[in-house]
This record gives C-alpha cells, sequence and structure tokens, in this order.
C-alpha cells in the first residue's frame, strides 16, 4: 500500500450489521477508524419540519458525496477531517463537527459506500453485508424508535415507501462490486474474522 491507509468499504442494506462489523474491526486492528458515510446527509435546515419529513433520504442524492470524497481522500493522504454531525431527529446538520484522525485502516461504512467509482478506486477491499427484509426490517424499526425518535408506524411506513425500494435499485446493484459478500445475521466476530482473512499478511 506503499504507505498509505488500507480502506476497507463496507456496504449493504438499512441494519444488516454494517456498523457493527465496522466497530469490531476497528477494535481487533490496530490503528483502525470508522468513517461512517451517515454523518454525511444533507443538511435540510433551510426546509420546513413538514419537507423534510417528504425527503427522499433513500437515494445516493440525499448524501454529500462531494464532502465525503474528499474526506475520504484527506484521510487517505494522512490528513485529519472534521467530519459533520447530523441529528437524525430533525434532519439537519448540528453546528459542532467530529475530528477523526487518519488510521493506518480506514474502514468505511455505509449503504453506498460502494456506489461512488472515486470511493471505490480507494479501497483495497470491498464488502457487502446482506440479511432477509424481515431481519433488517426489525433492526431499523427498534433502532430509530430508540435513537431517532420515531413512531414504528412511520418506520414501516418509510421502510416500504423509499427503502426498501430505492435500495433495490440504487444500493443492491453495488454488490458486484464486493469482494466478500456476507450474510449478517451471523454472529459479528465470525464477520470479522471472514473479513480478517482477506487481509492476509498485510495486518501484521
Amino acid at each position: 500500500m506503499n504507505g498509505k491507509p488500507y480502506v476497507i468499504g463496507i456496504a449493504g442494506p438499512s441494519c444488516a450489521g454494517k456498523t457493527a462489523l465496522a466497530q469490531r474491526l476497528a477494535e481487533l486492528l490496530n490503528d483502525a477508524v470508522v468513517f461512517a458515510l451517515d454523518s454525511y446527509y444533507r443538511d435540510l435546515s433551510d426546509l420546513e419540519p413538514s419537507g423534510r419529513a417528504d425527503y427522499n433520504f433513500d437515494v445516493p442524492e440525499a448524501l454529500d458525496d462531494g464532502l465525503f470524497l474528499g474526506h475520504l481522500r484527506a484521510l487517505t493522504r494522512g490528513e485529519a477531517v472534521d467530519t459533520p454531525v447530523y441529528d437524525f431527529s430533525t434532519h439537519c446538520r448540528r453546528p459542532e463537527t467530529t475530528r477523526l484522525e487518519p488510521g493506518r485502516v480506514v474502514l468505511v461504512e455505509g449503504l453506498y459506500a460502494l456506489y461512488w467509482a472515486a470511493a471505490r478506486d480507494l479501497m483495497a477491499l470491498k464488502v457487502f453485508i446482506e440479511a432477509s427484509e424481515g431481519v433488517i426490517l426489525a433492526r431499523r424499526t427498534a433502532r430509530d424508535v430508540r435513537e431517532r425518535g420515531r413512531t414504528p408506524e412511520s418506520v414501516q411506513a418509510q421502510y416500504a415507501r423509499t427503502v426498501r425500494p430505492m435500495y433495490e435499485r440504487y444500493a443492491l446493484p453495488t454488490r458486484r462490486f464486493a469482494d466478500l459478500v456476507l450474510d449478517g445475521t451471523e454472529p459479528v466476530d465470525g464477520l470479522a474474522r471472514k473479513v480478517l482473512a482477506e487481509l492476509g499478511p498485510w495486518r501484521h
């Protein structure tokens, strides 16, 4: 890798286990950072709250790909970045940012982690993690009620209206770019071992 960070992309549907896998890998690898695509949703503070509720968050255009790619390139150059802090209850960016220092390994995780060719070109390993629709919907409902101030009914309505259709249209096709496809219903330690096995001697 010529001294550059080893970049691992982890994509897949909502609540398939991307974040859990990335966090576990960060614990197991020496000097690794998690770079979450969820931080890069566009700020909707210029819209009325009712307009924000109707916004389609499940298309690639909902993400600030320019800022995301700029920050990813900076991390691969060994530079720190100030990542946005996104408030999912208001659909706005918070005024503060989070400082992310570069690591020997950069774990890029998110629904569209493998969507942009410019991001894929920076990745040494591309992973796609998937799970059944029933598992995904149950996990997403529990998460959004607990962490994002949603009701179960609103979560399930959004899933049927945009989450699943947009995943099938835009994110699922990126599976073909993956070097490794994983089952998100398996224990996270087992998934992490499969990823580490792909690194071979590099991790030492």
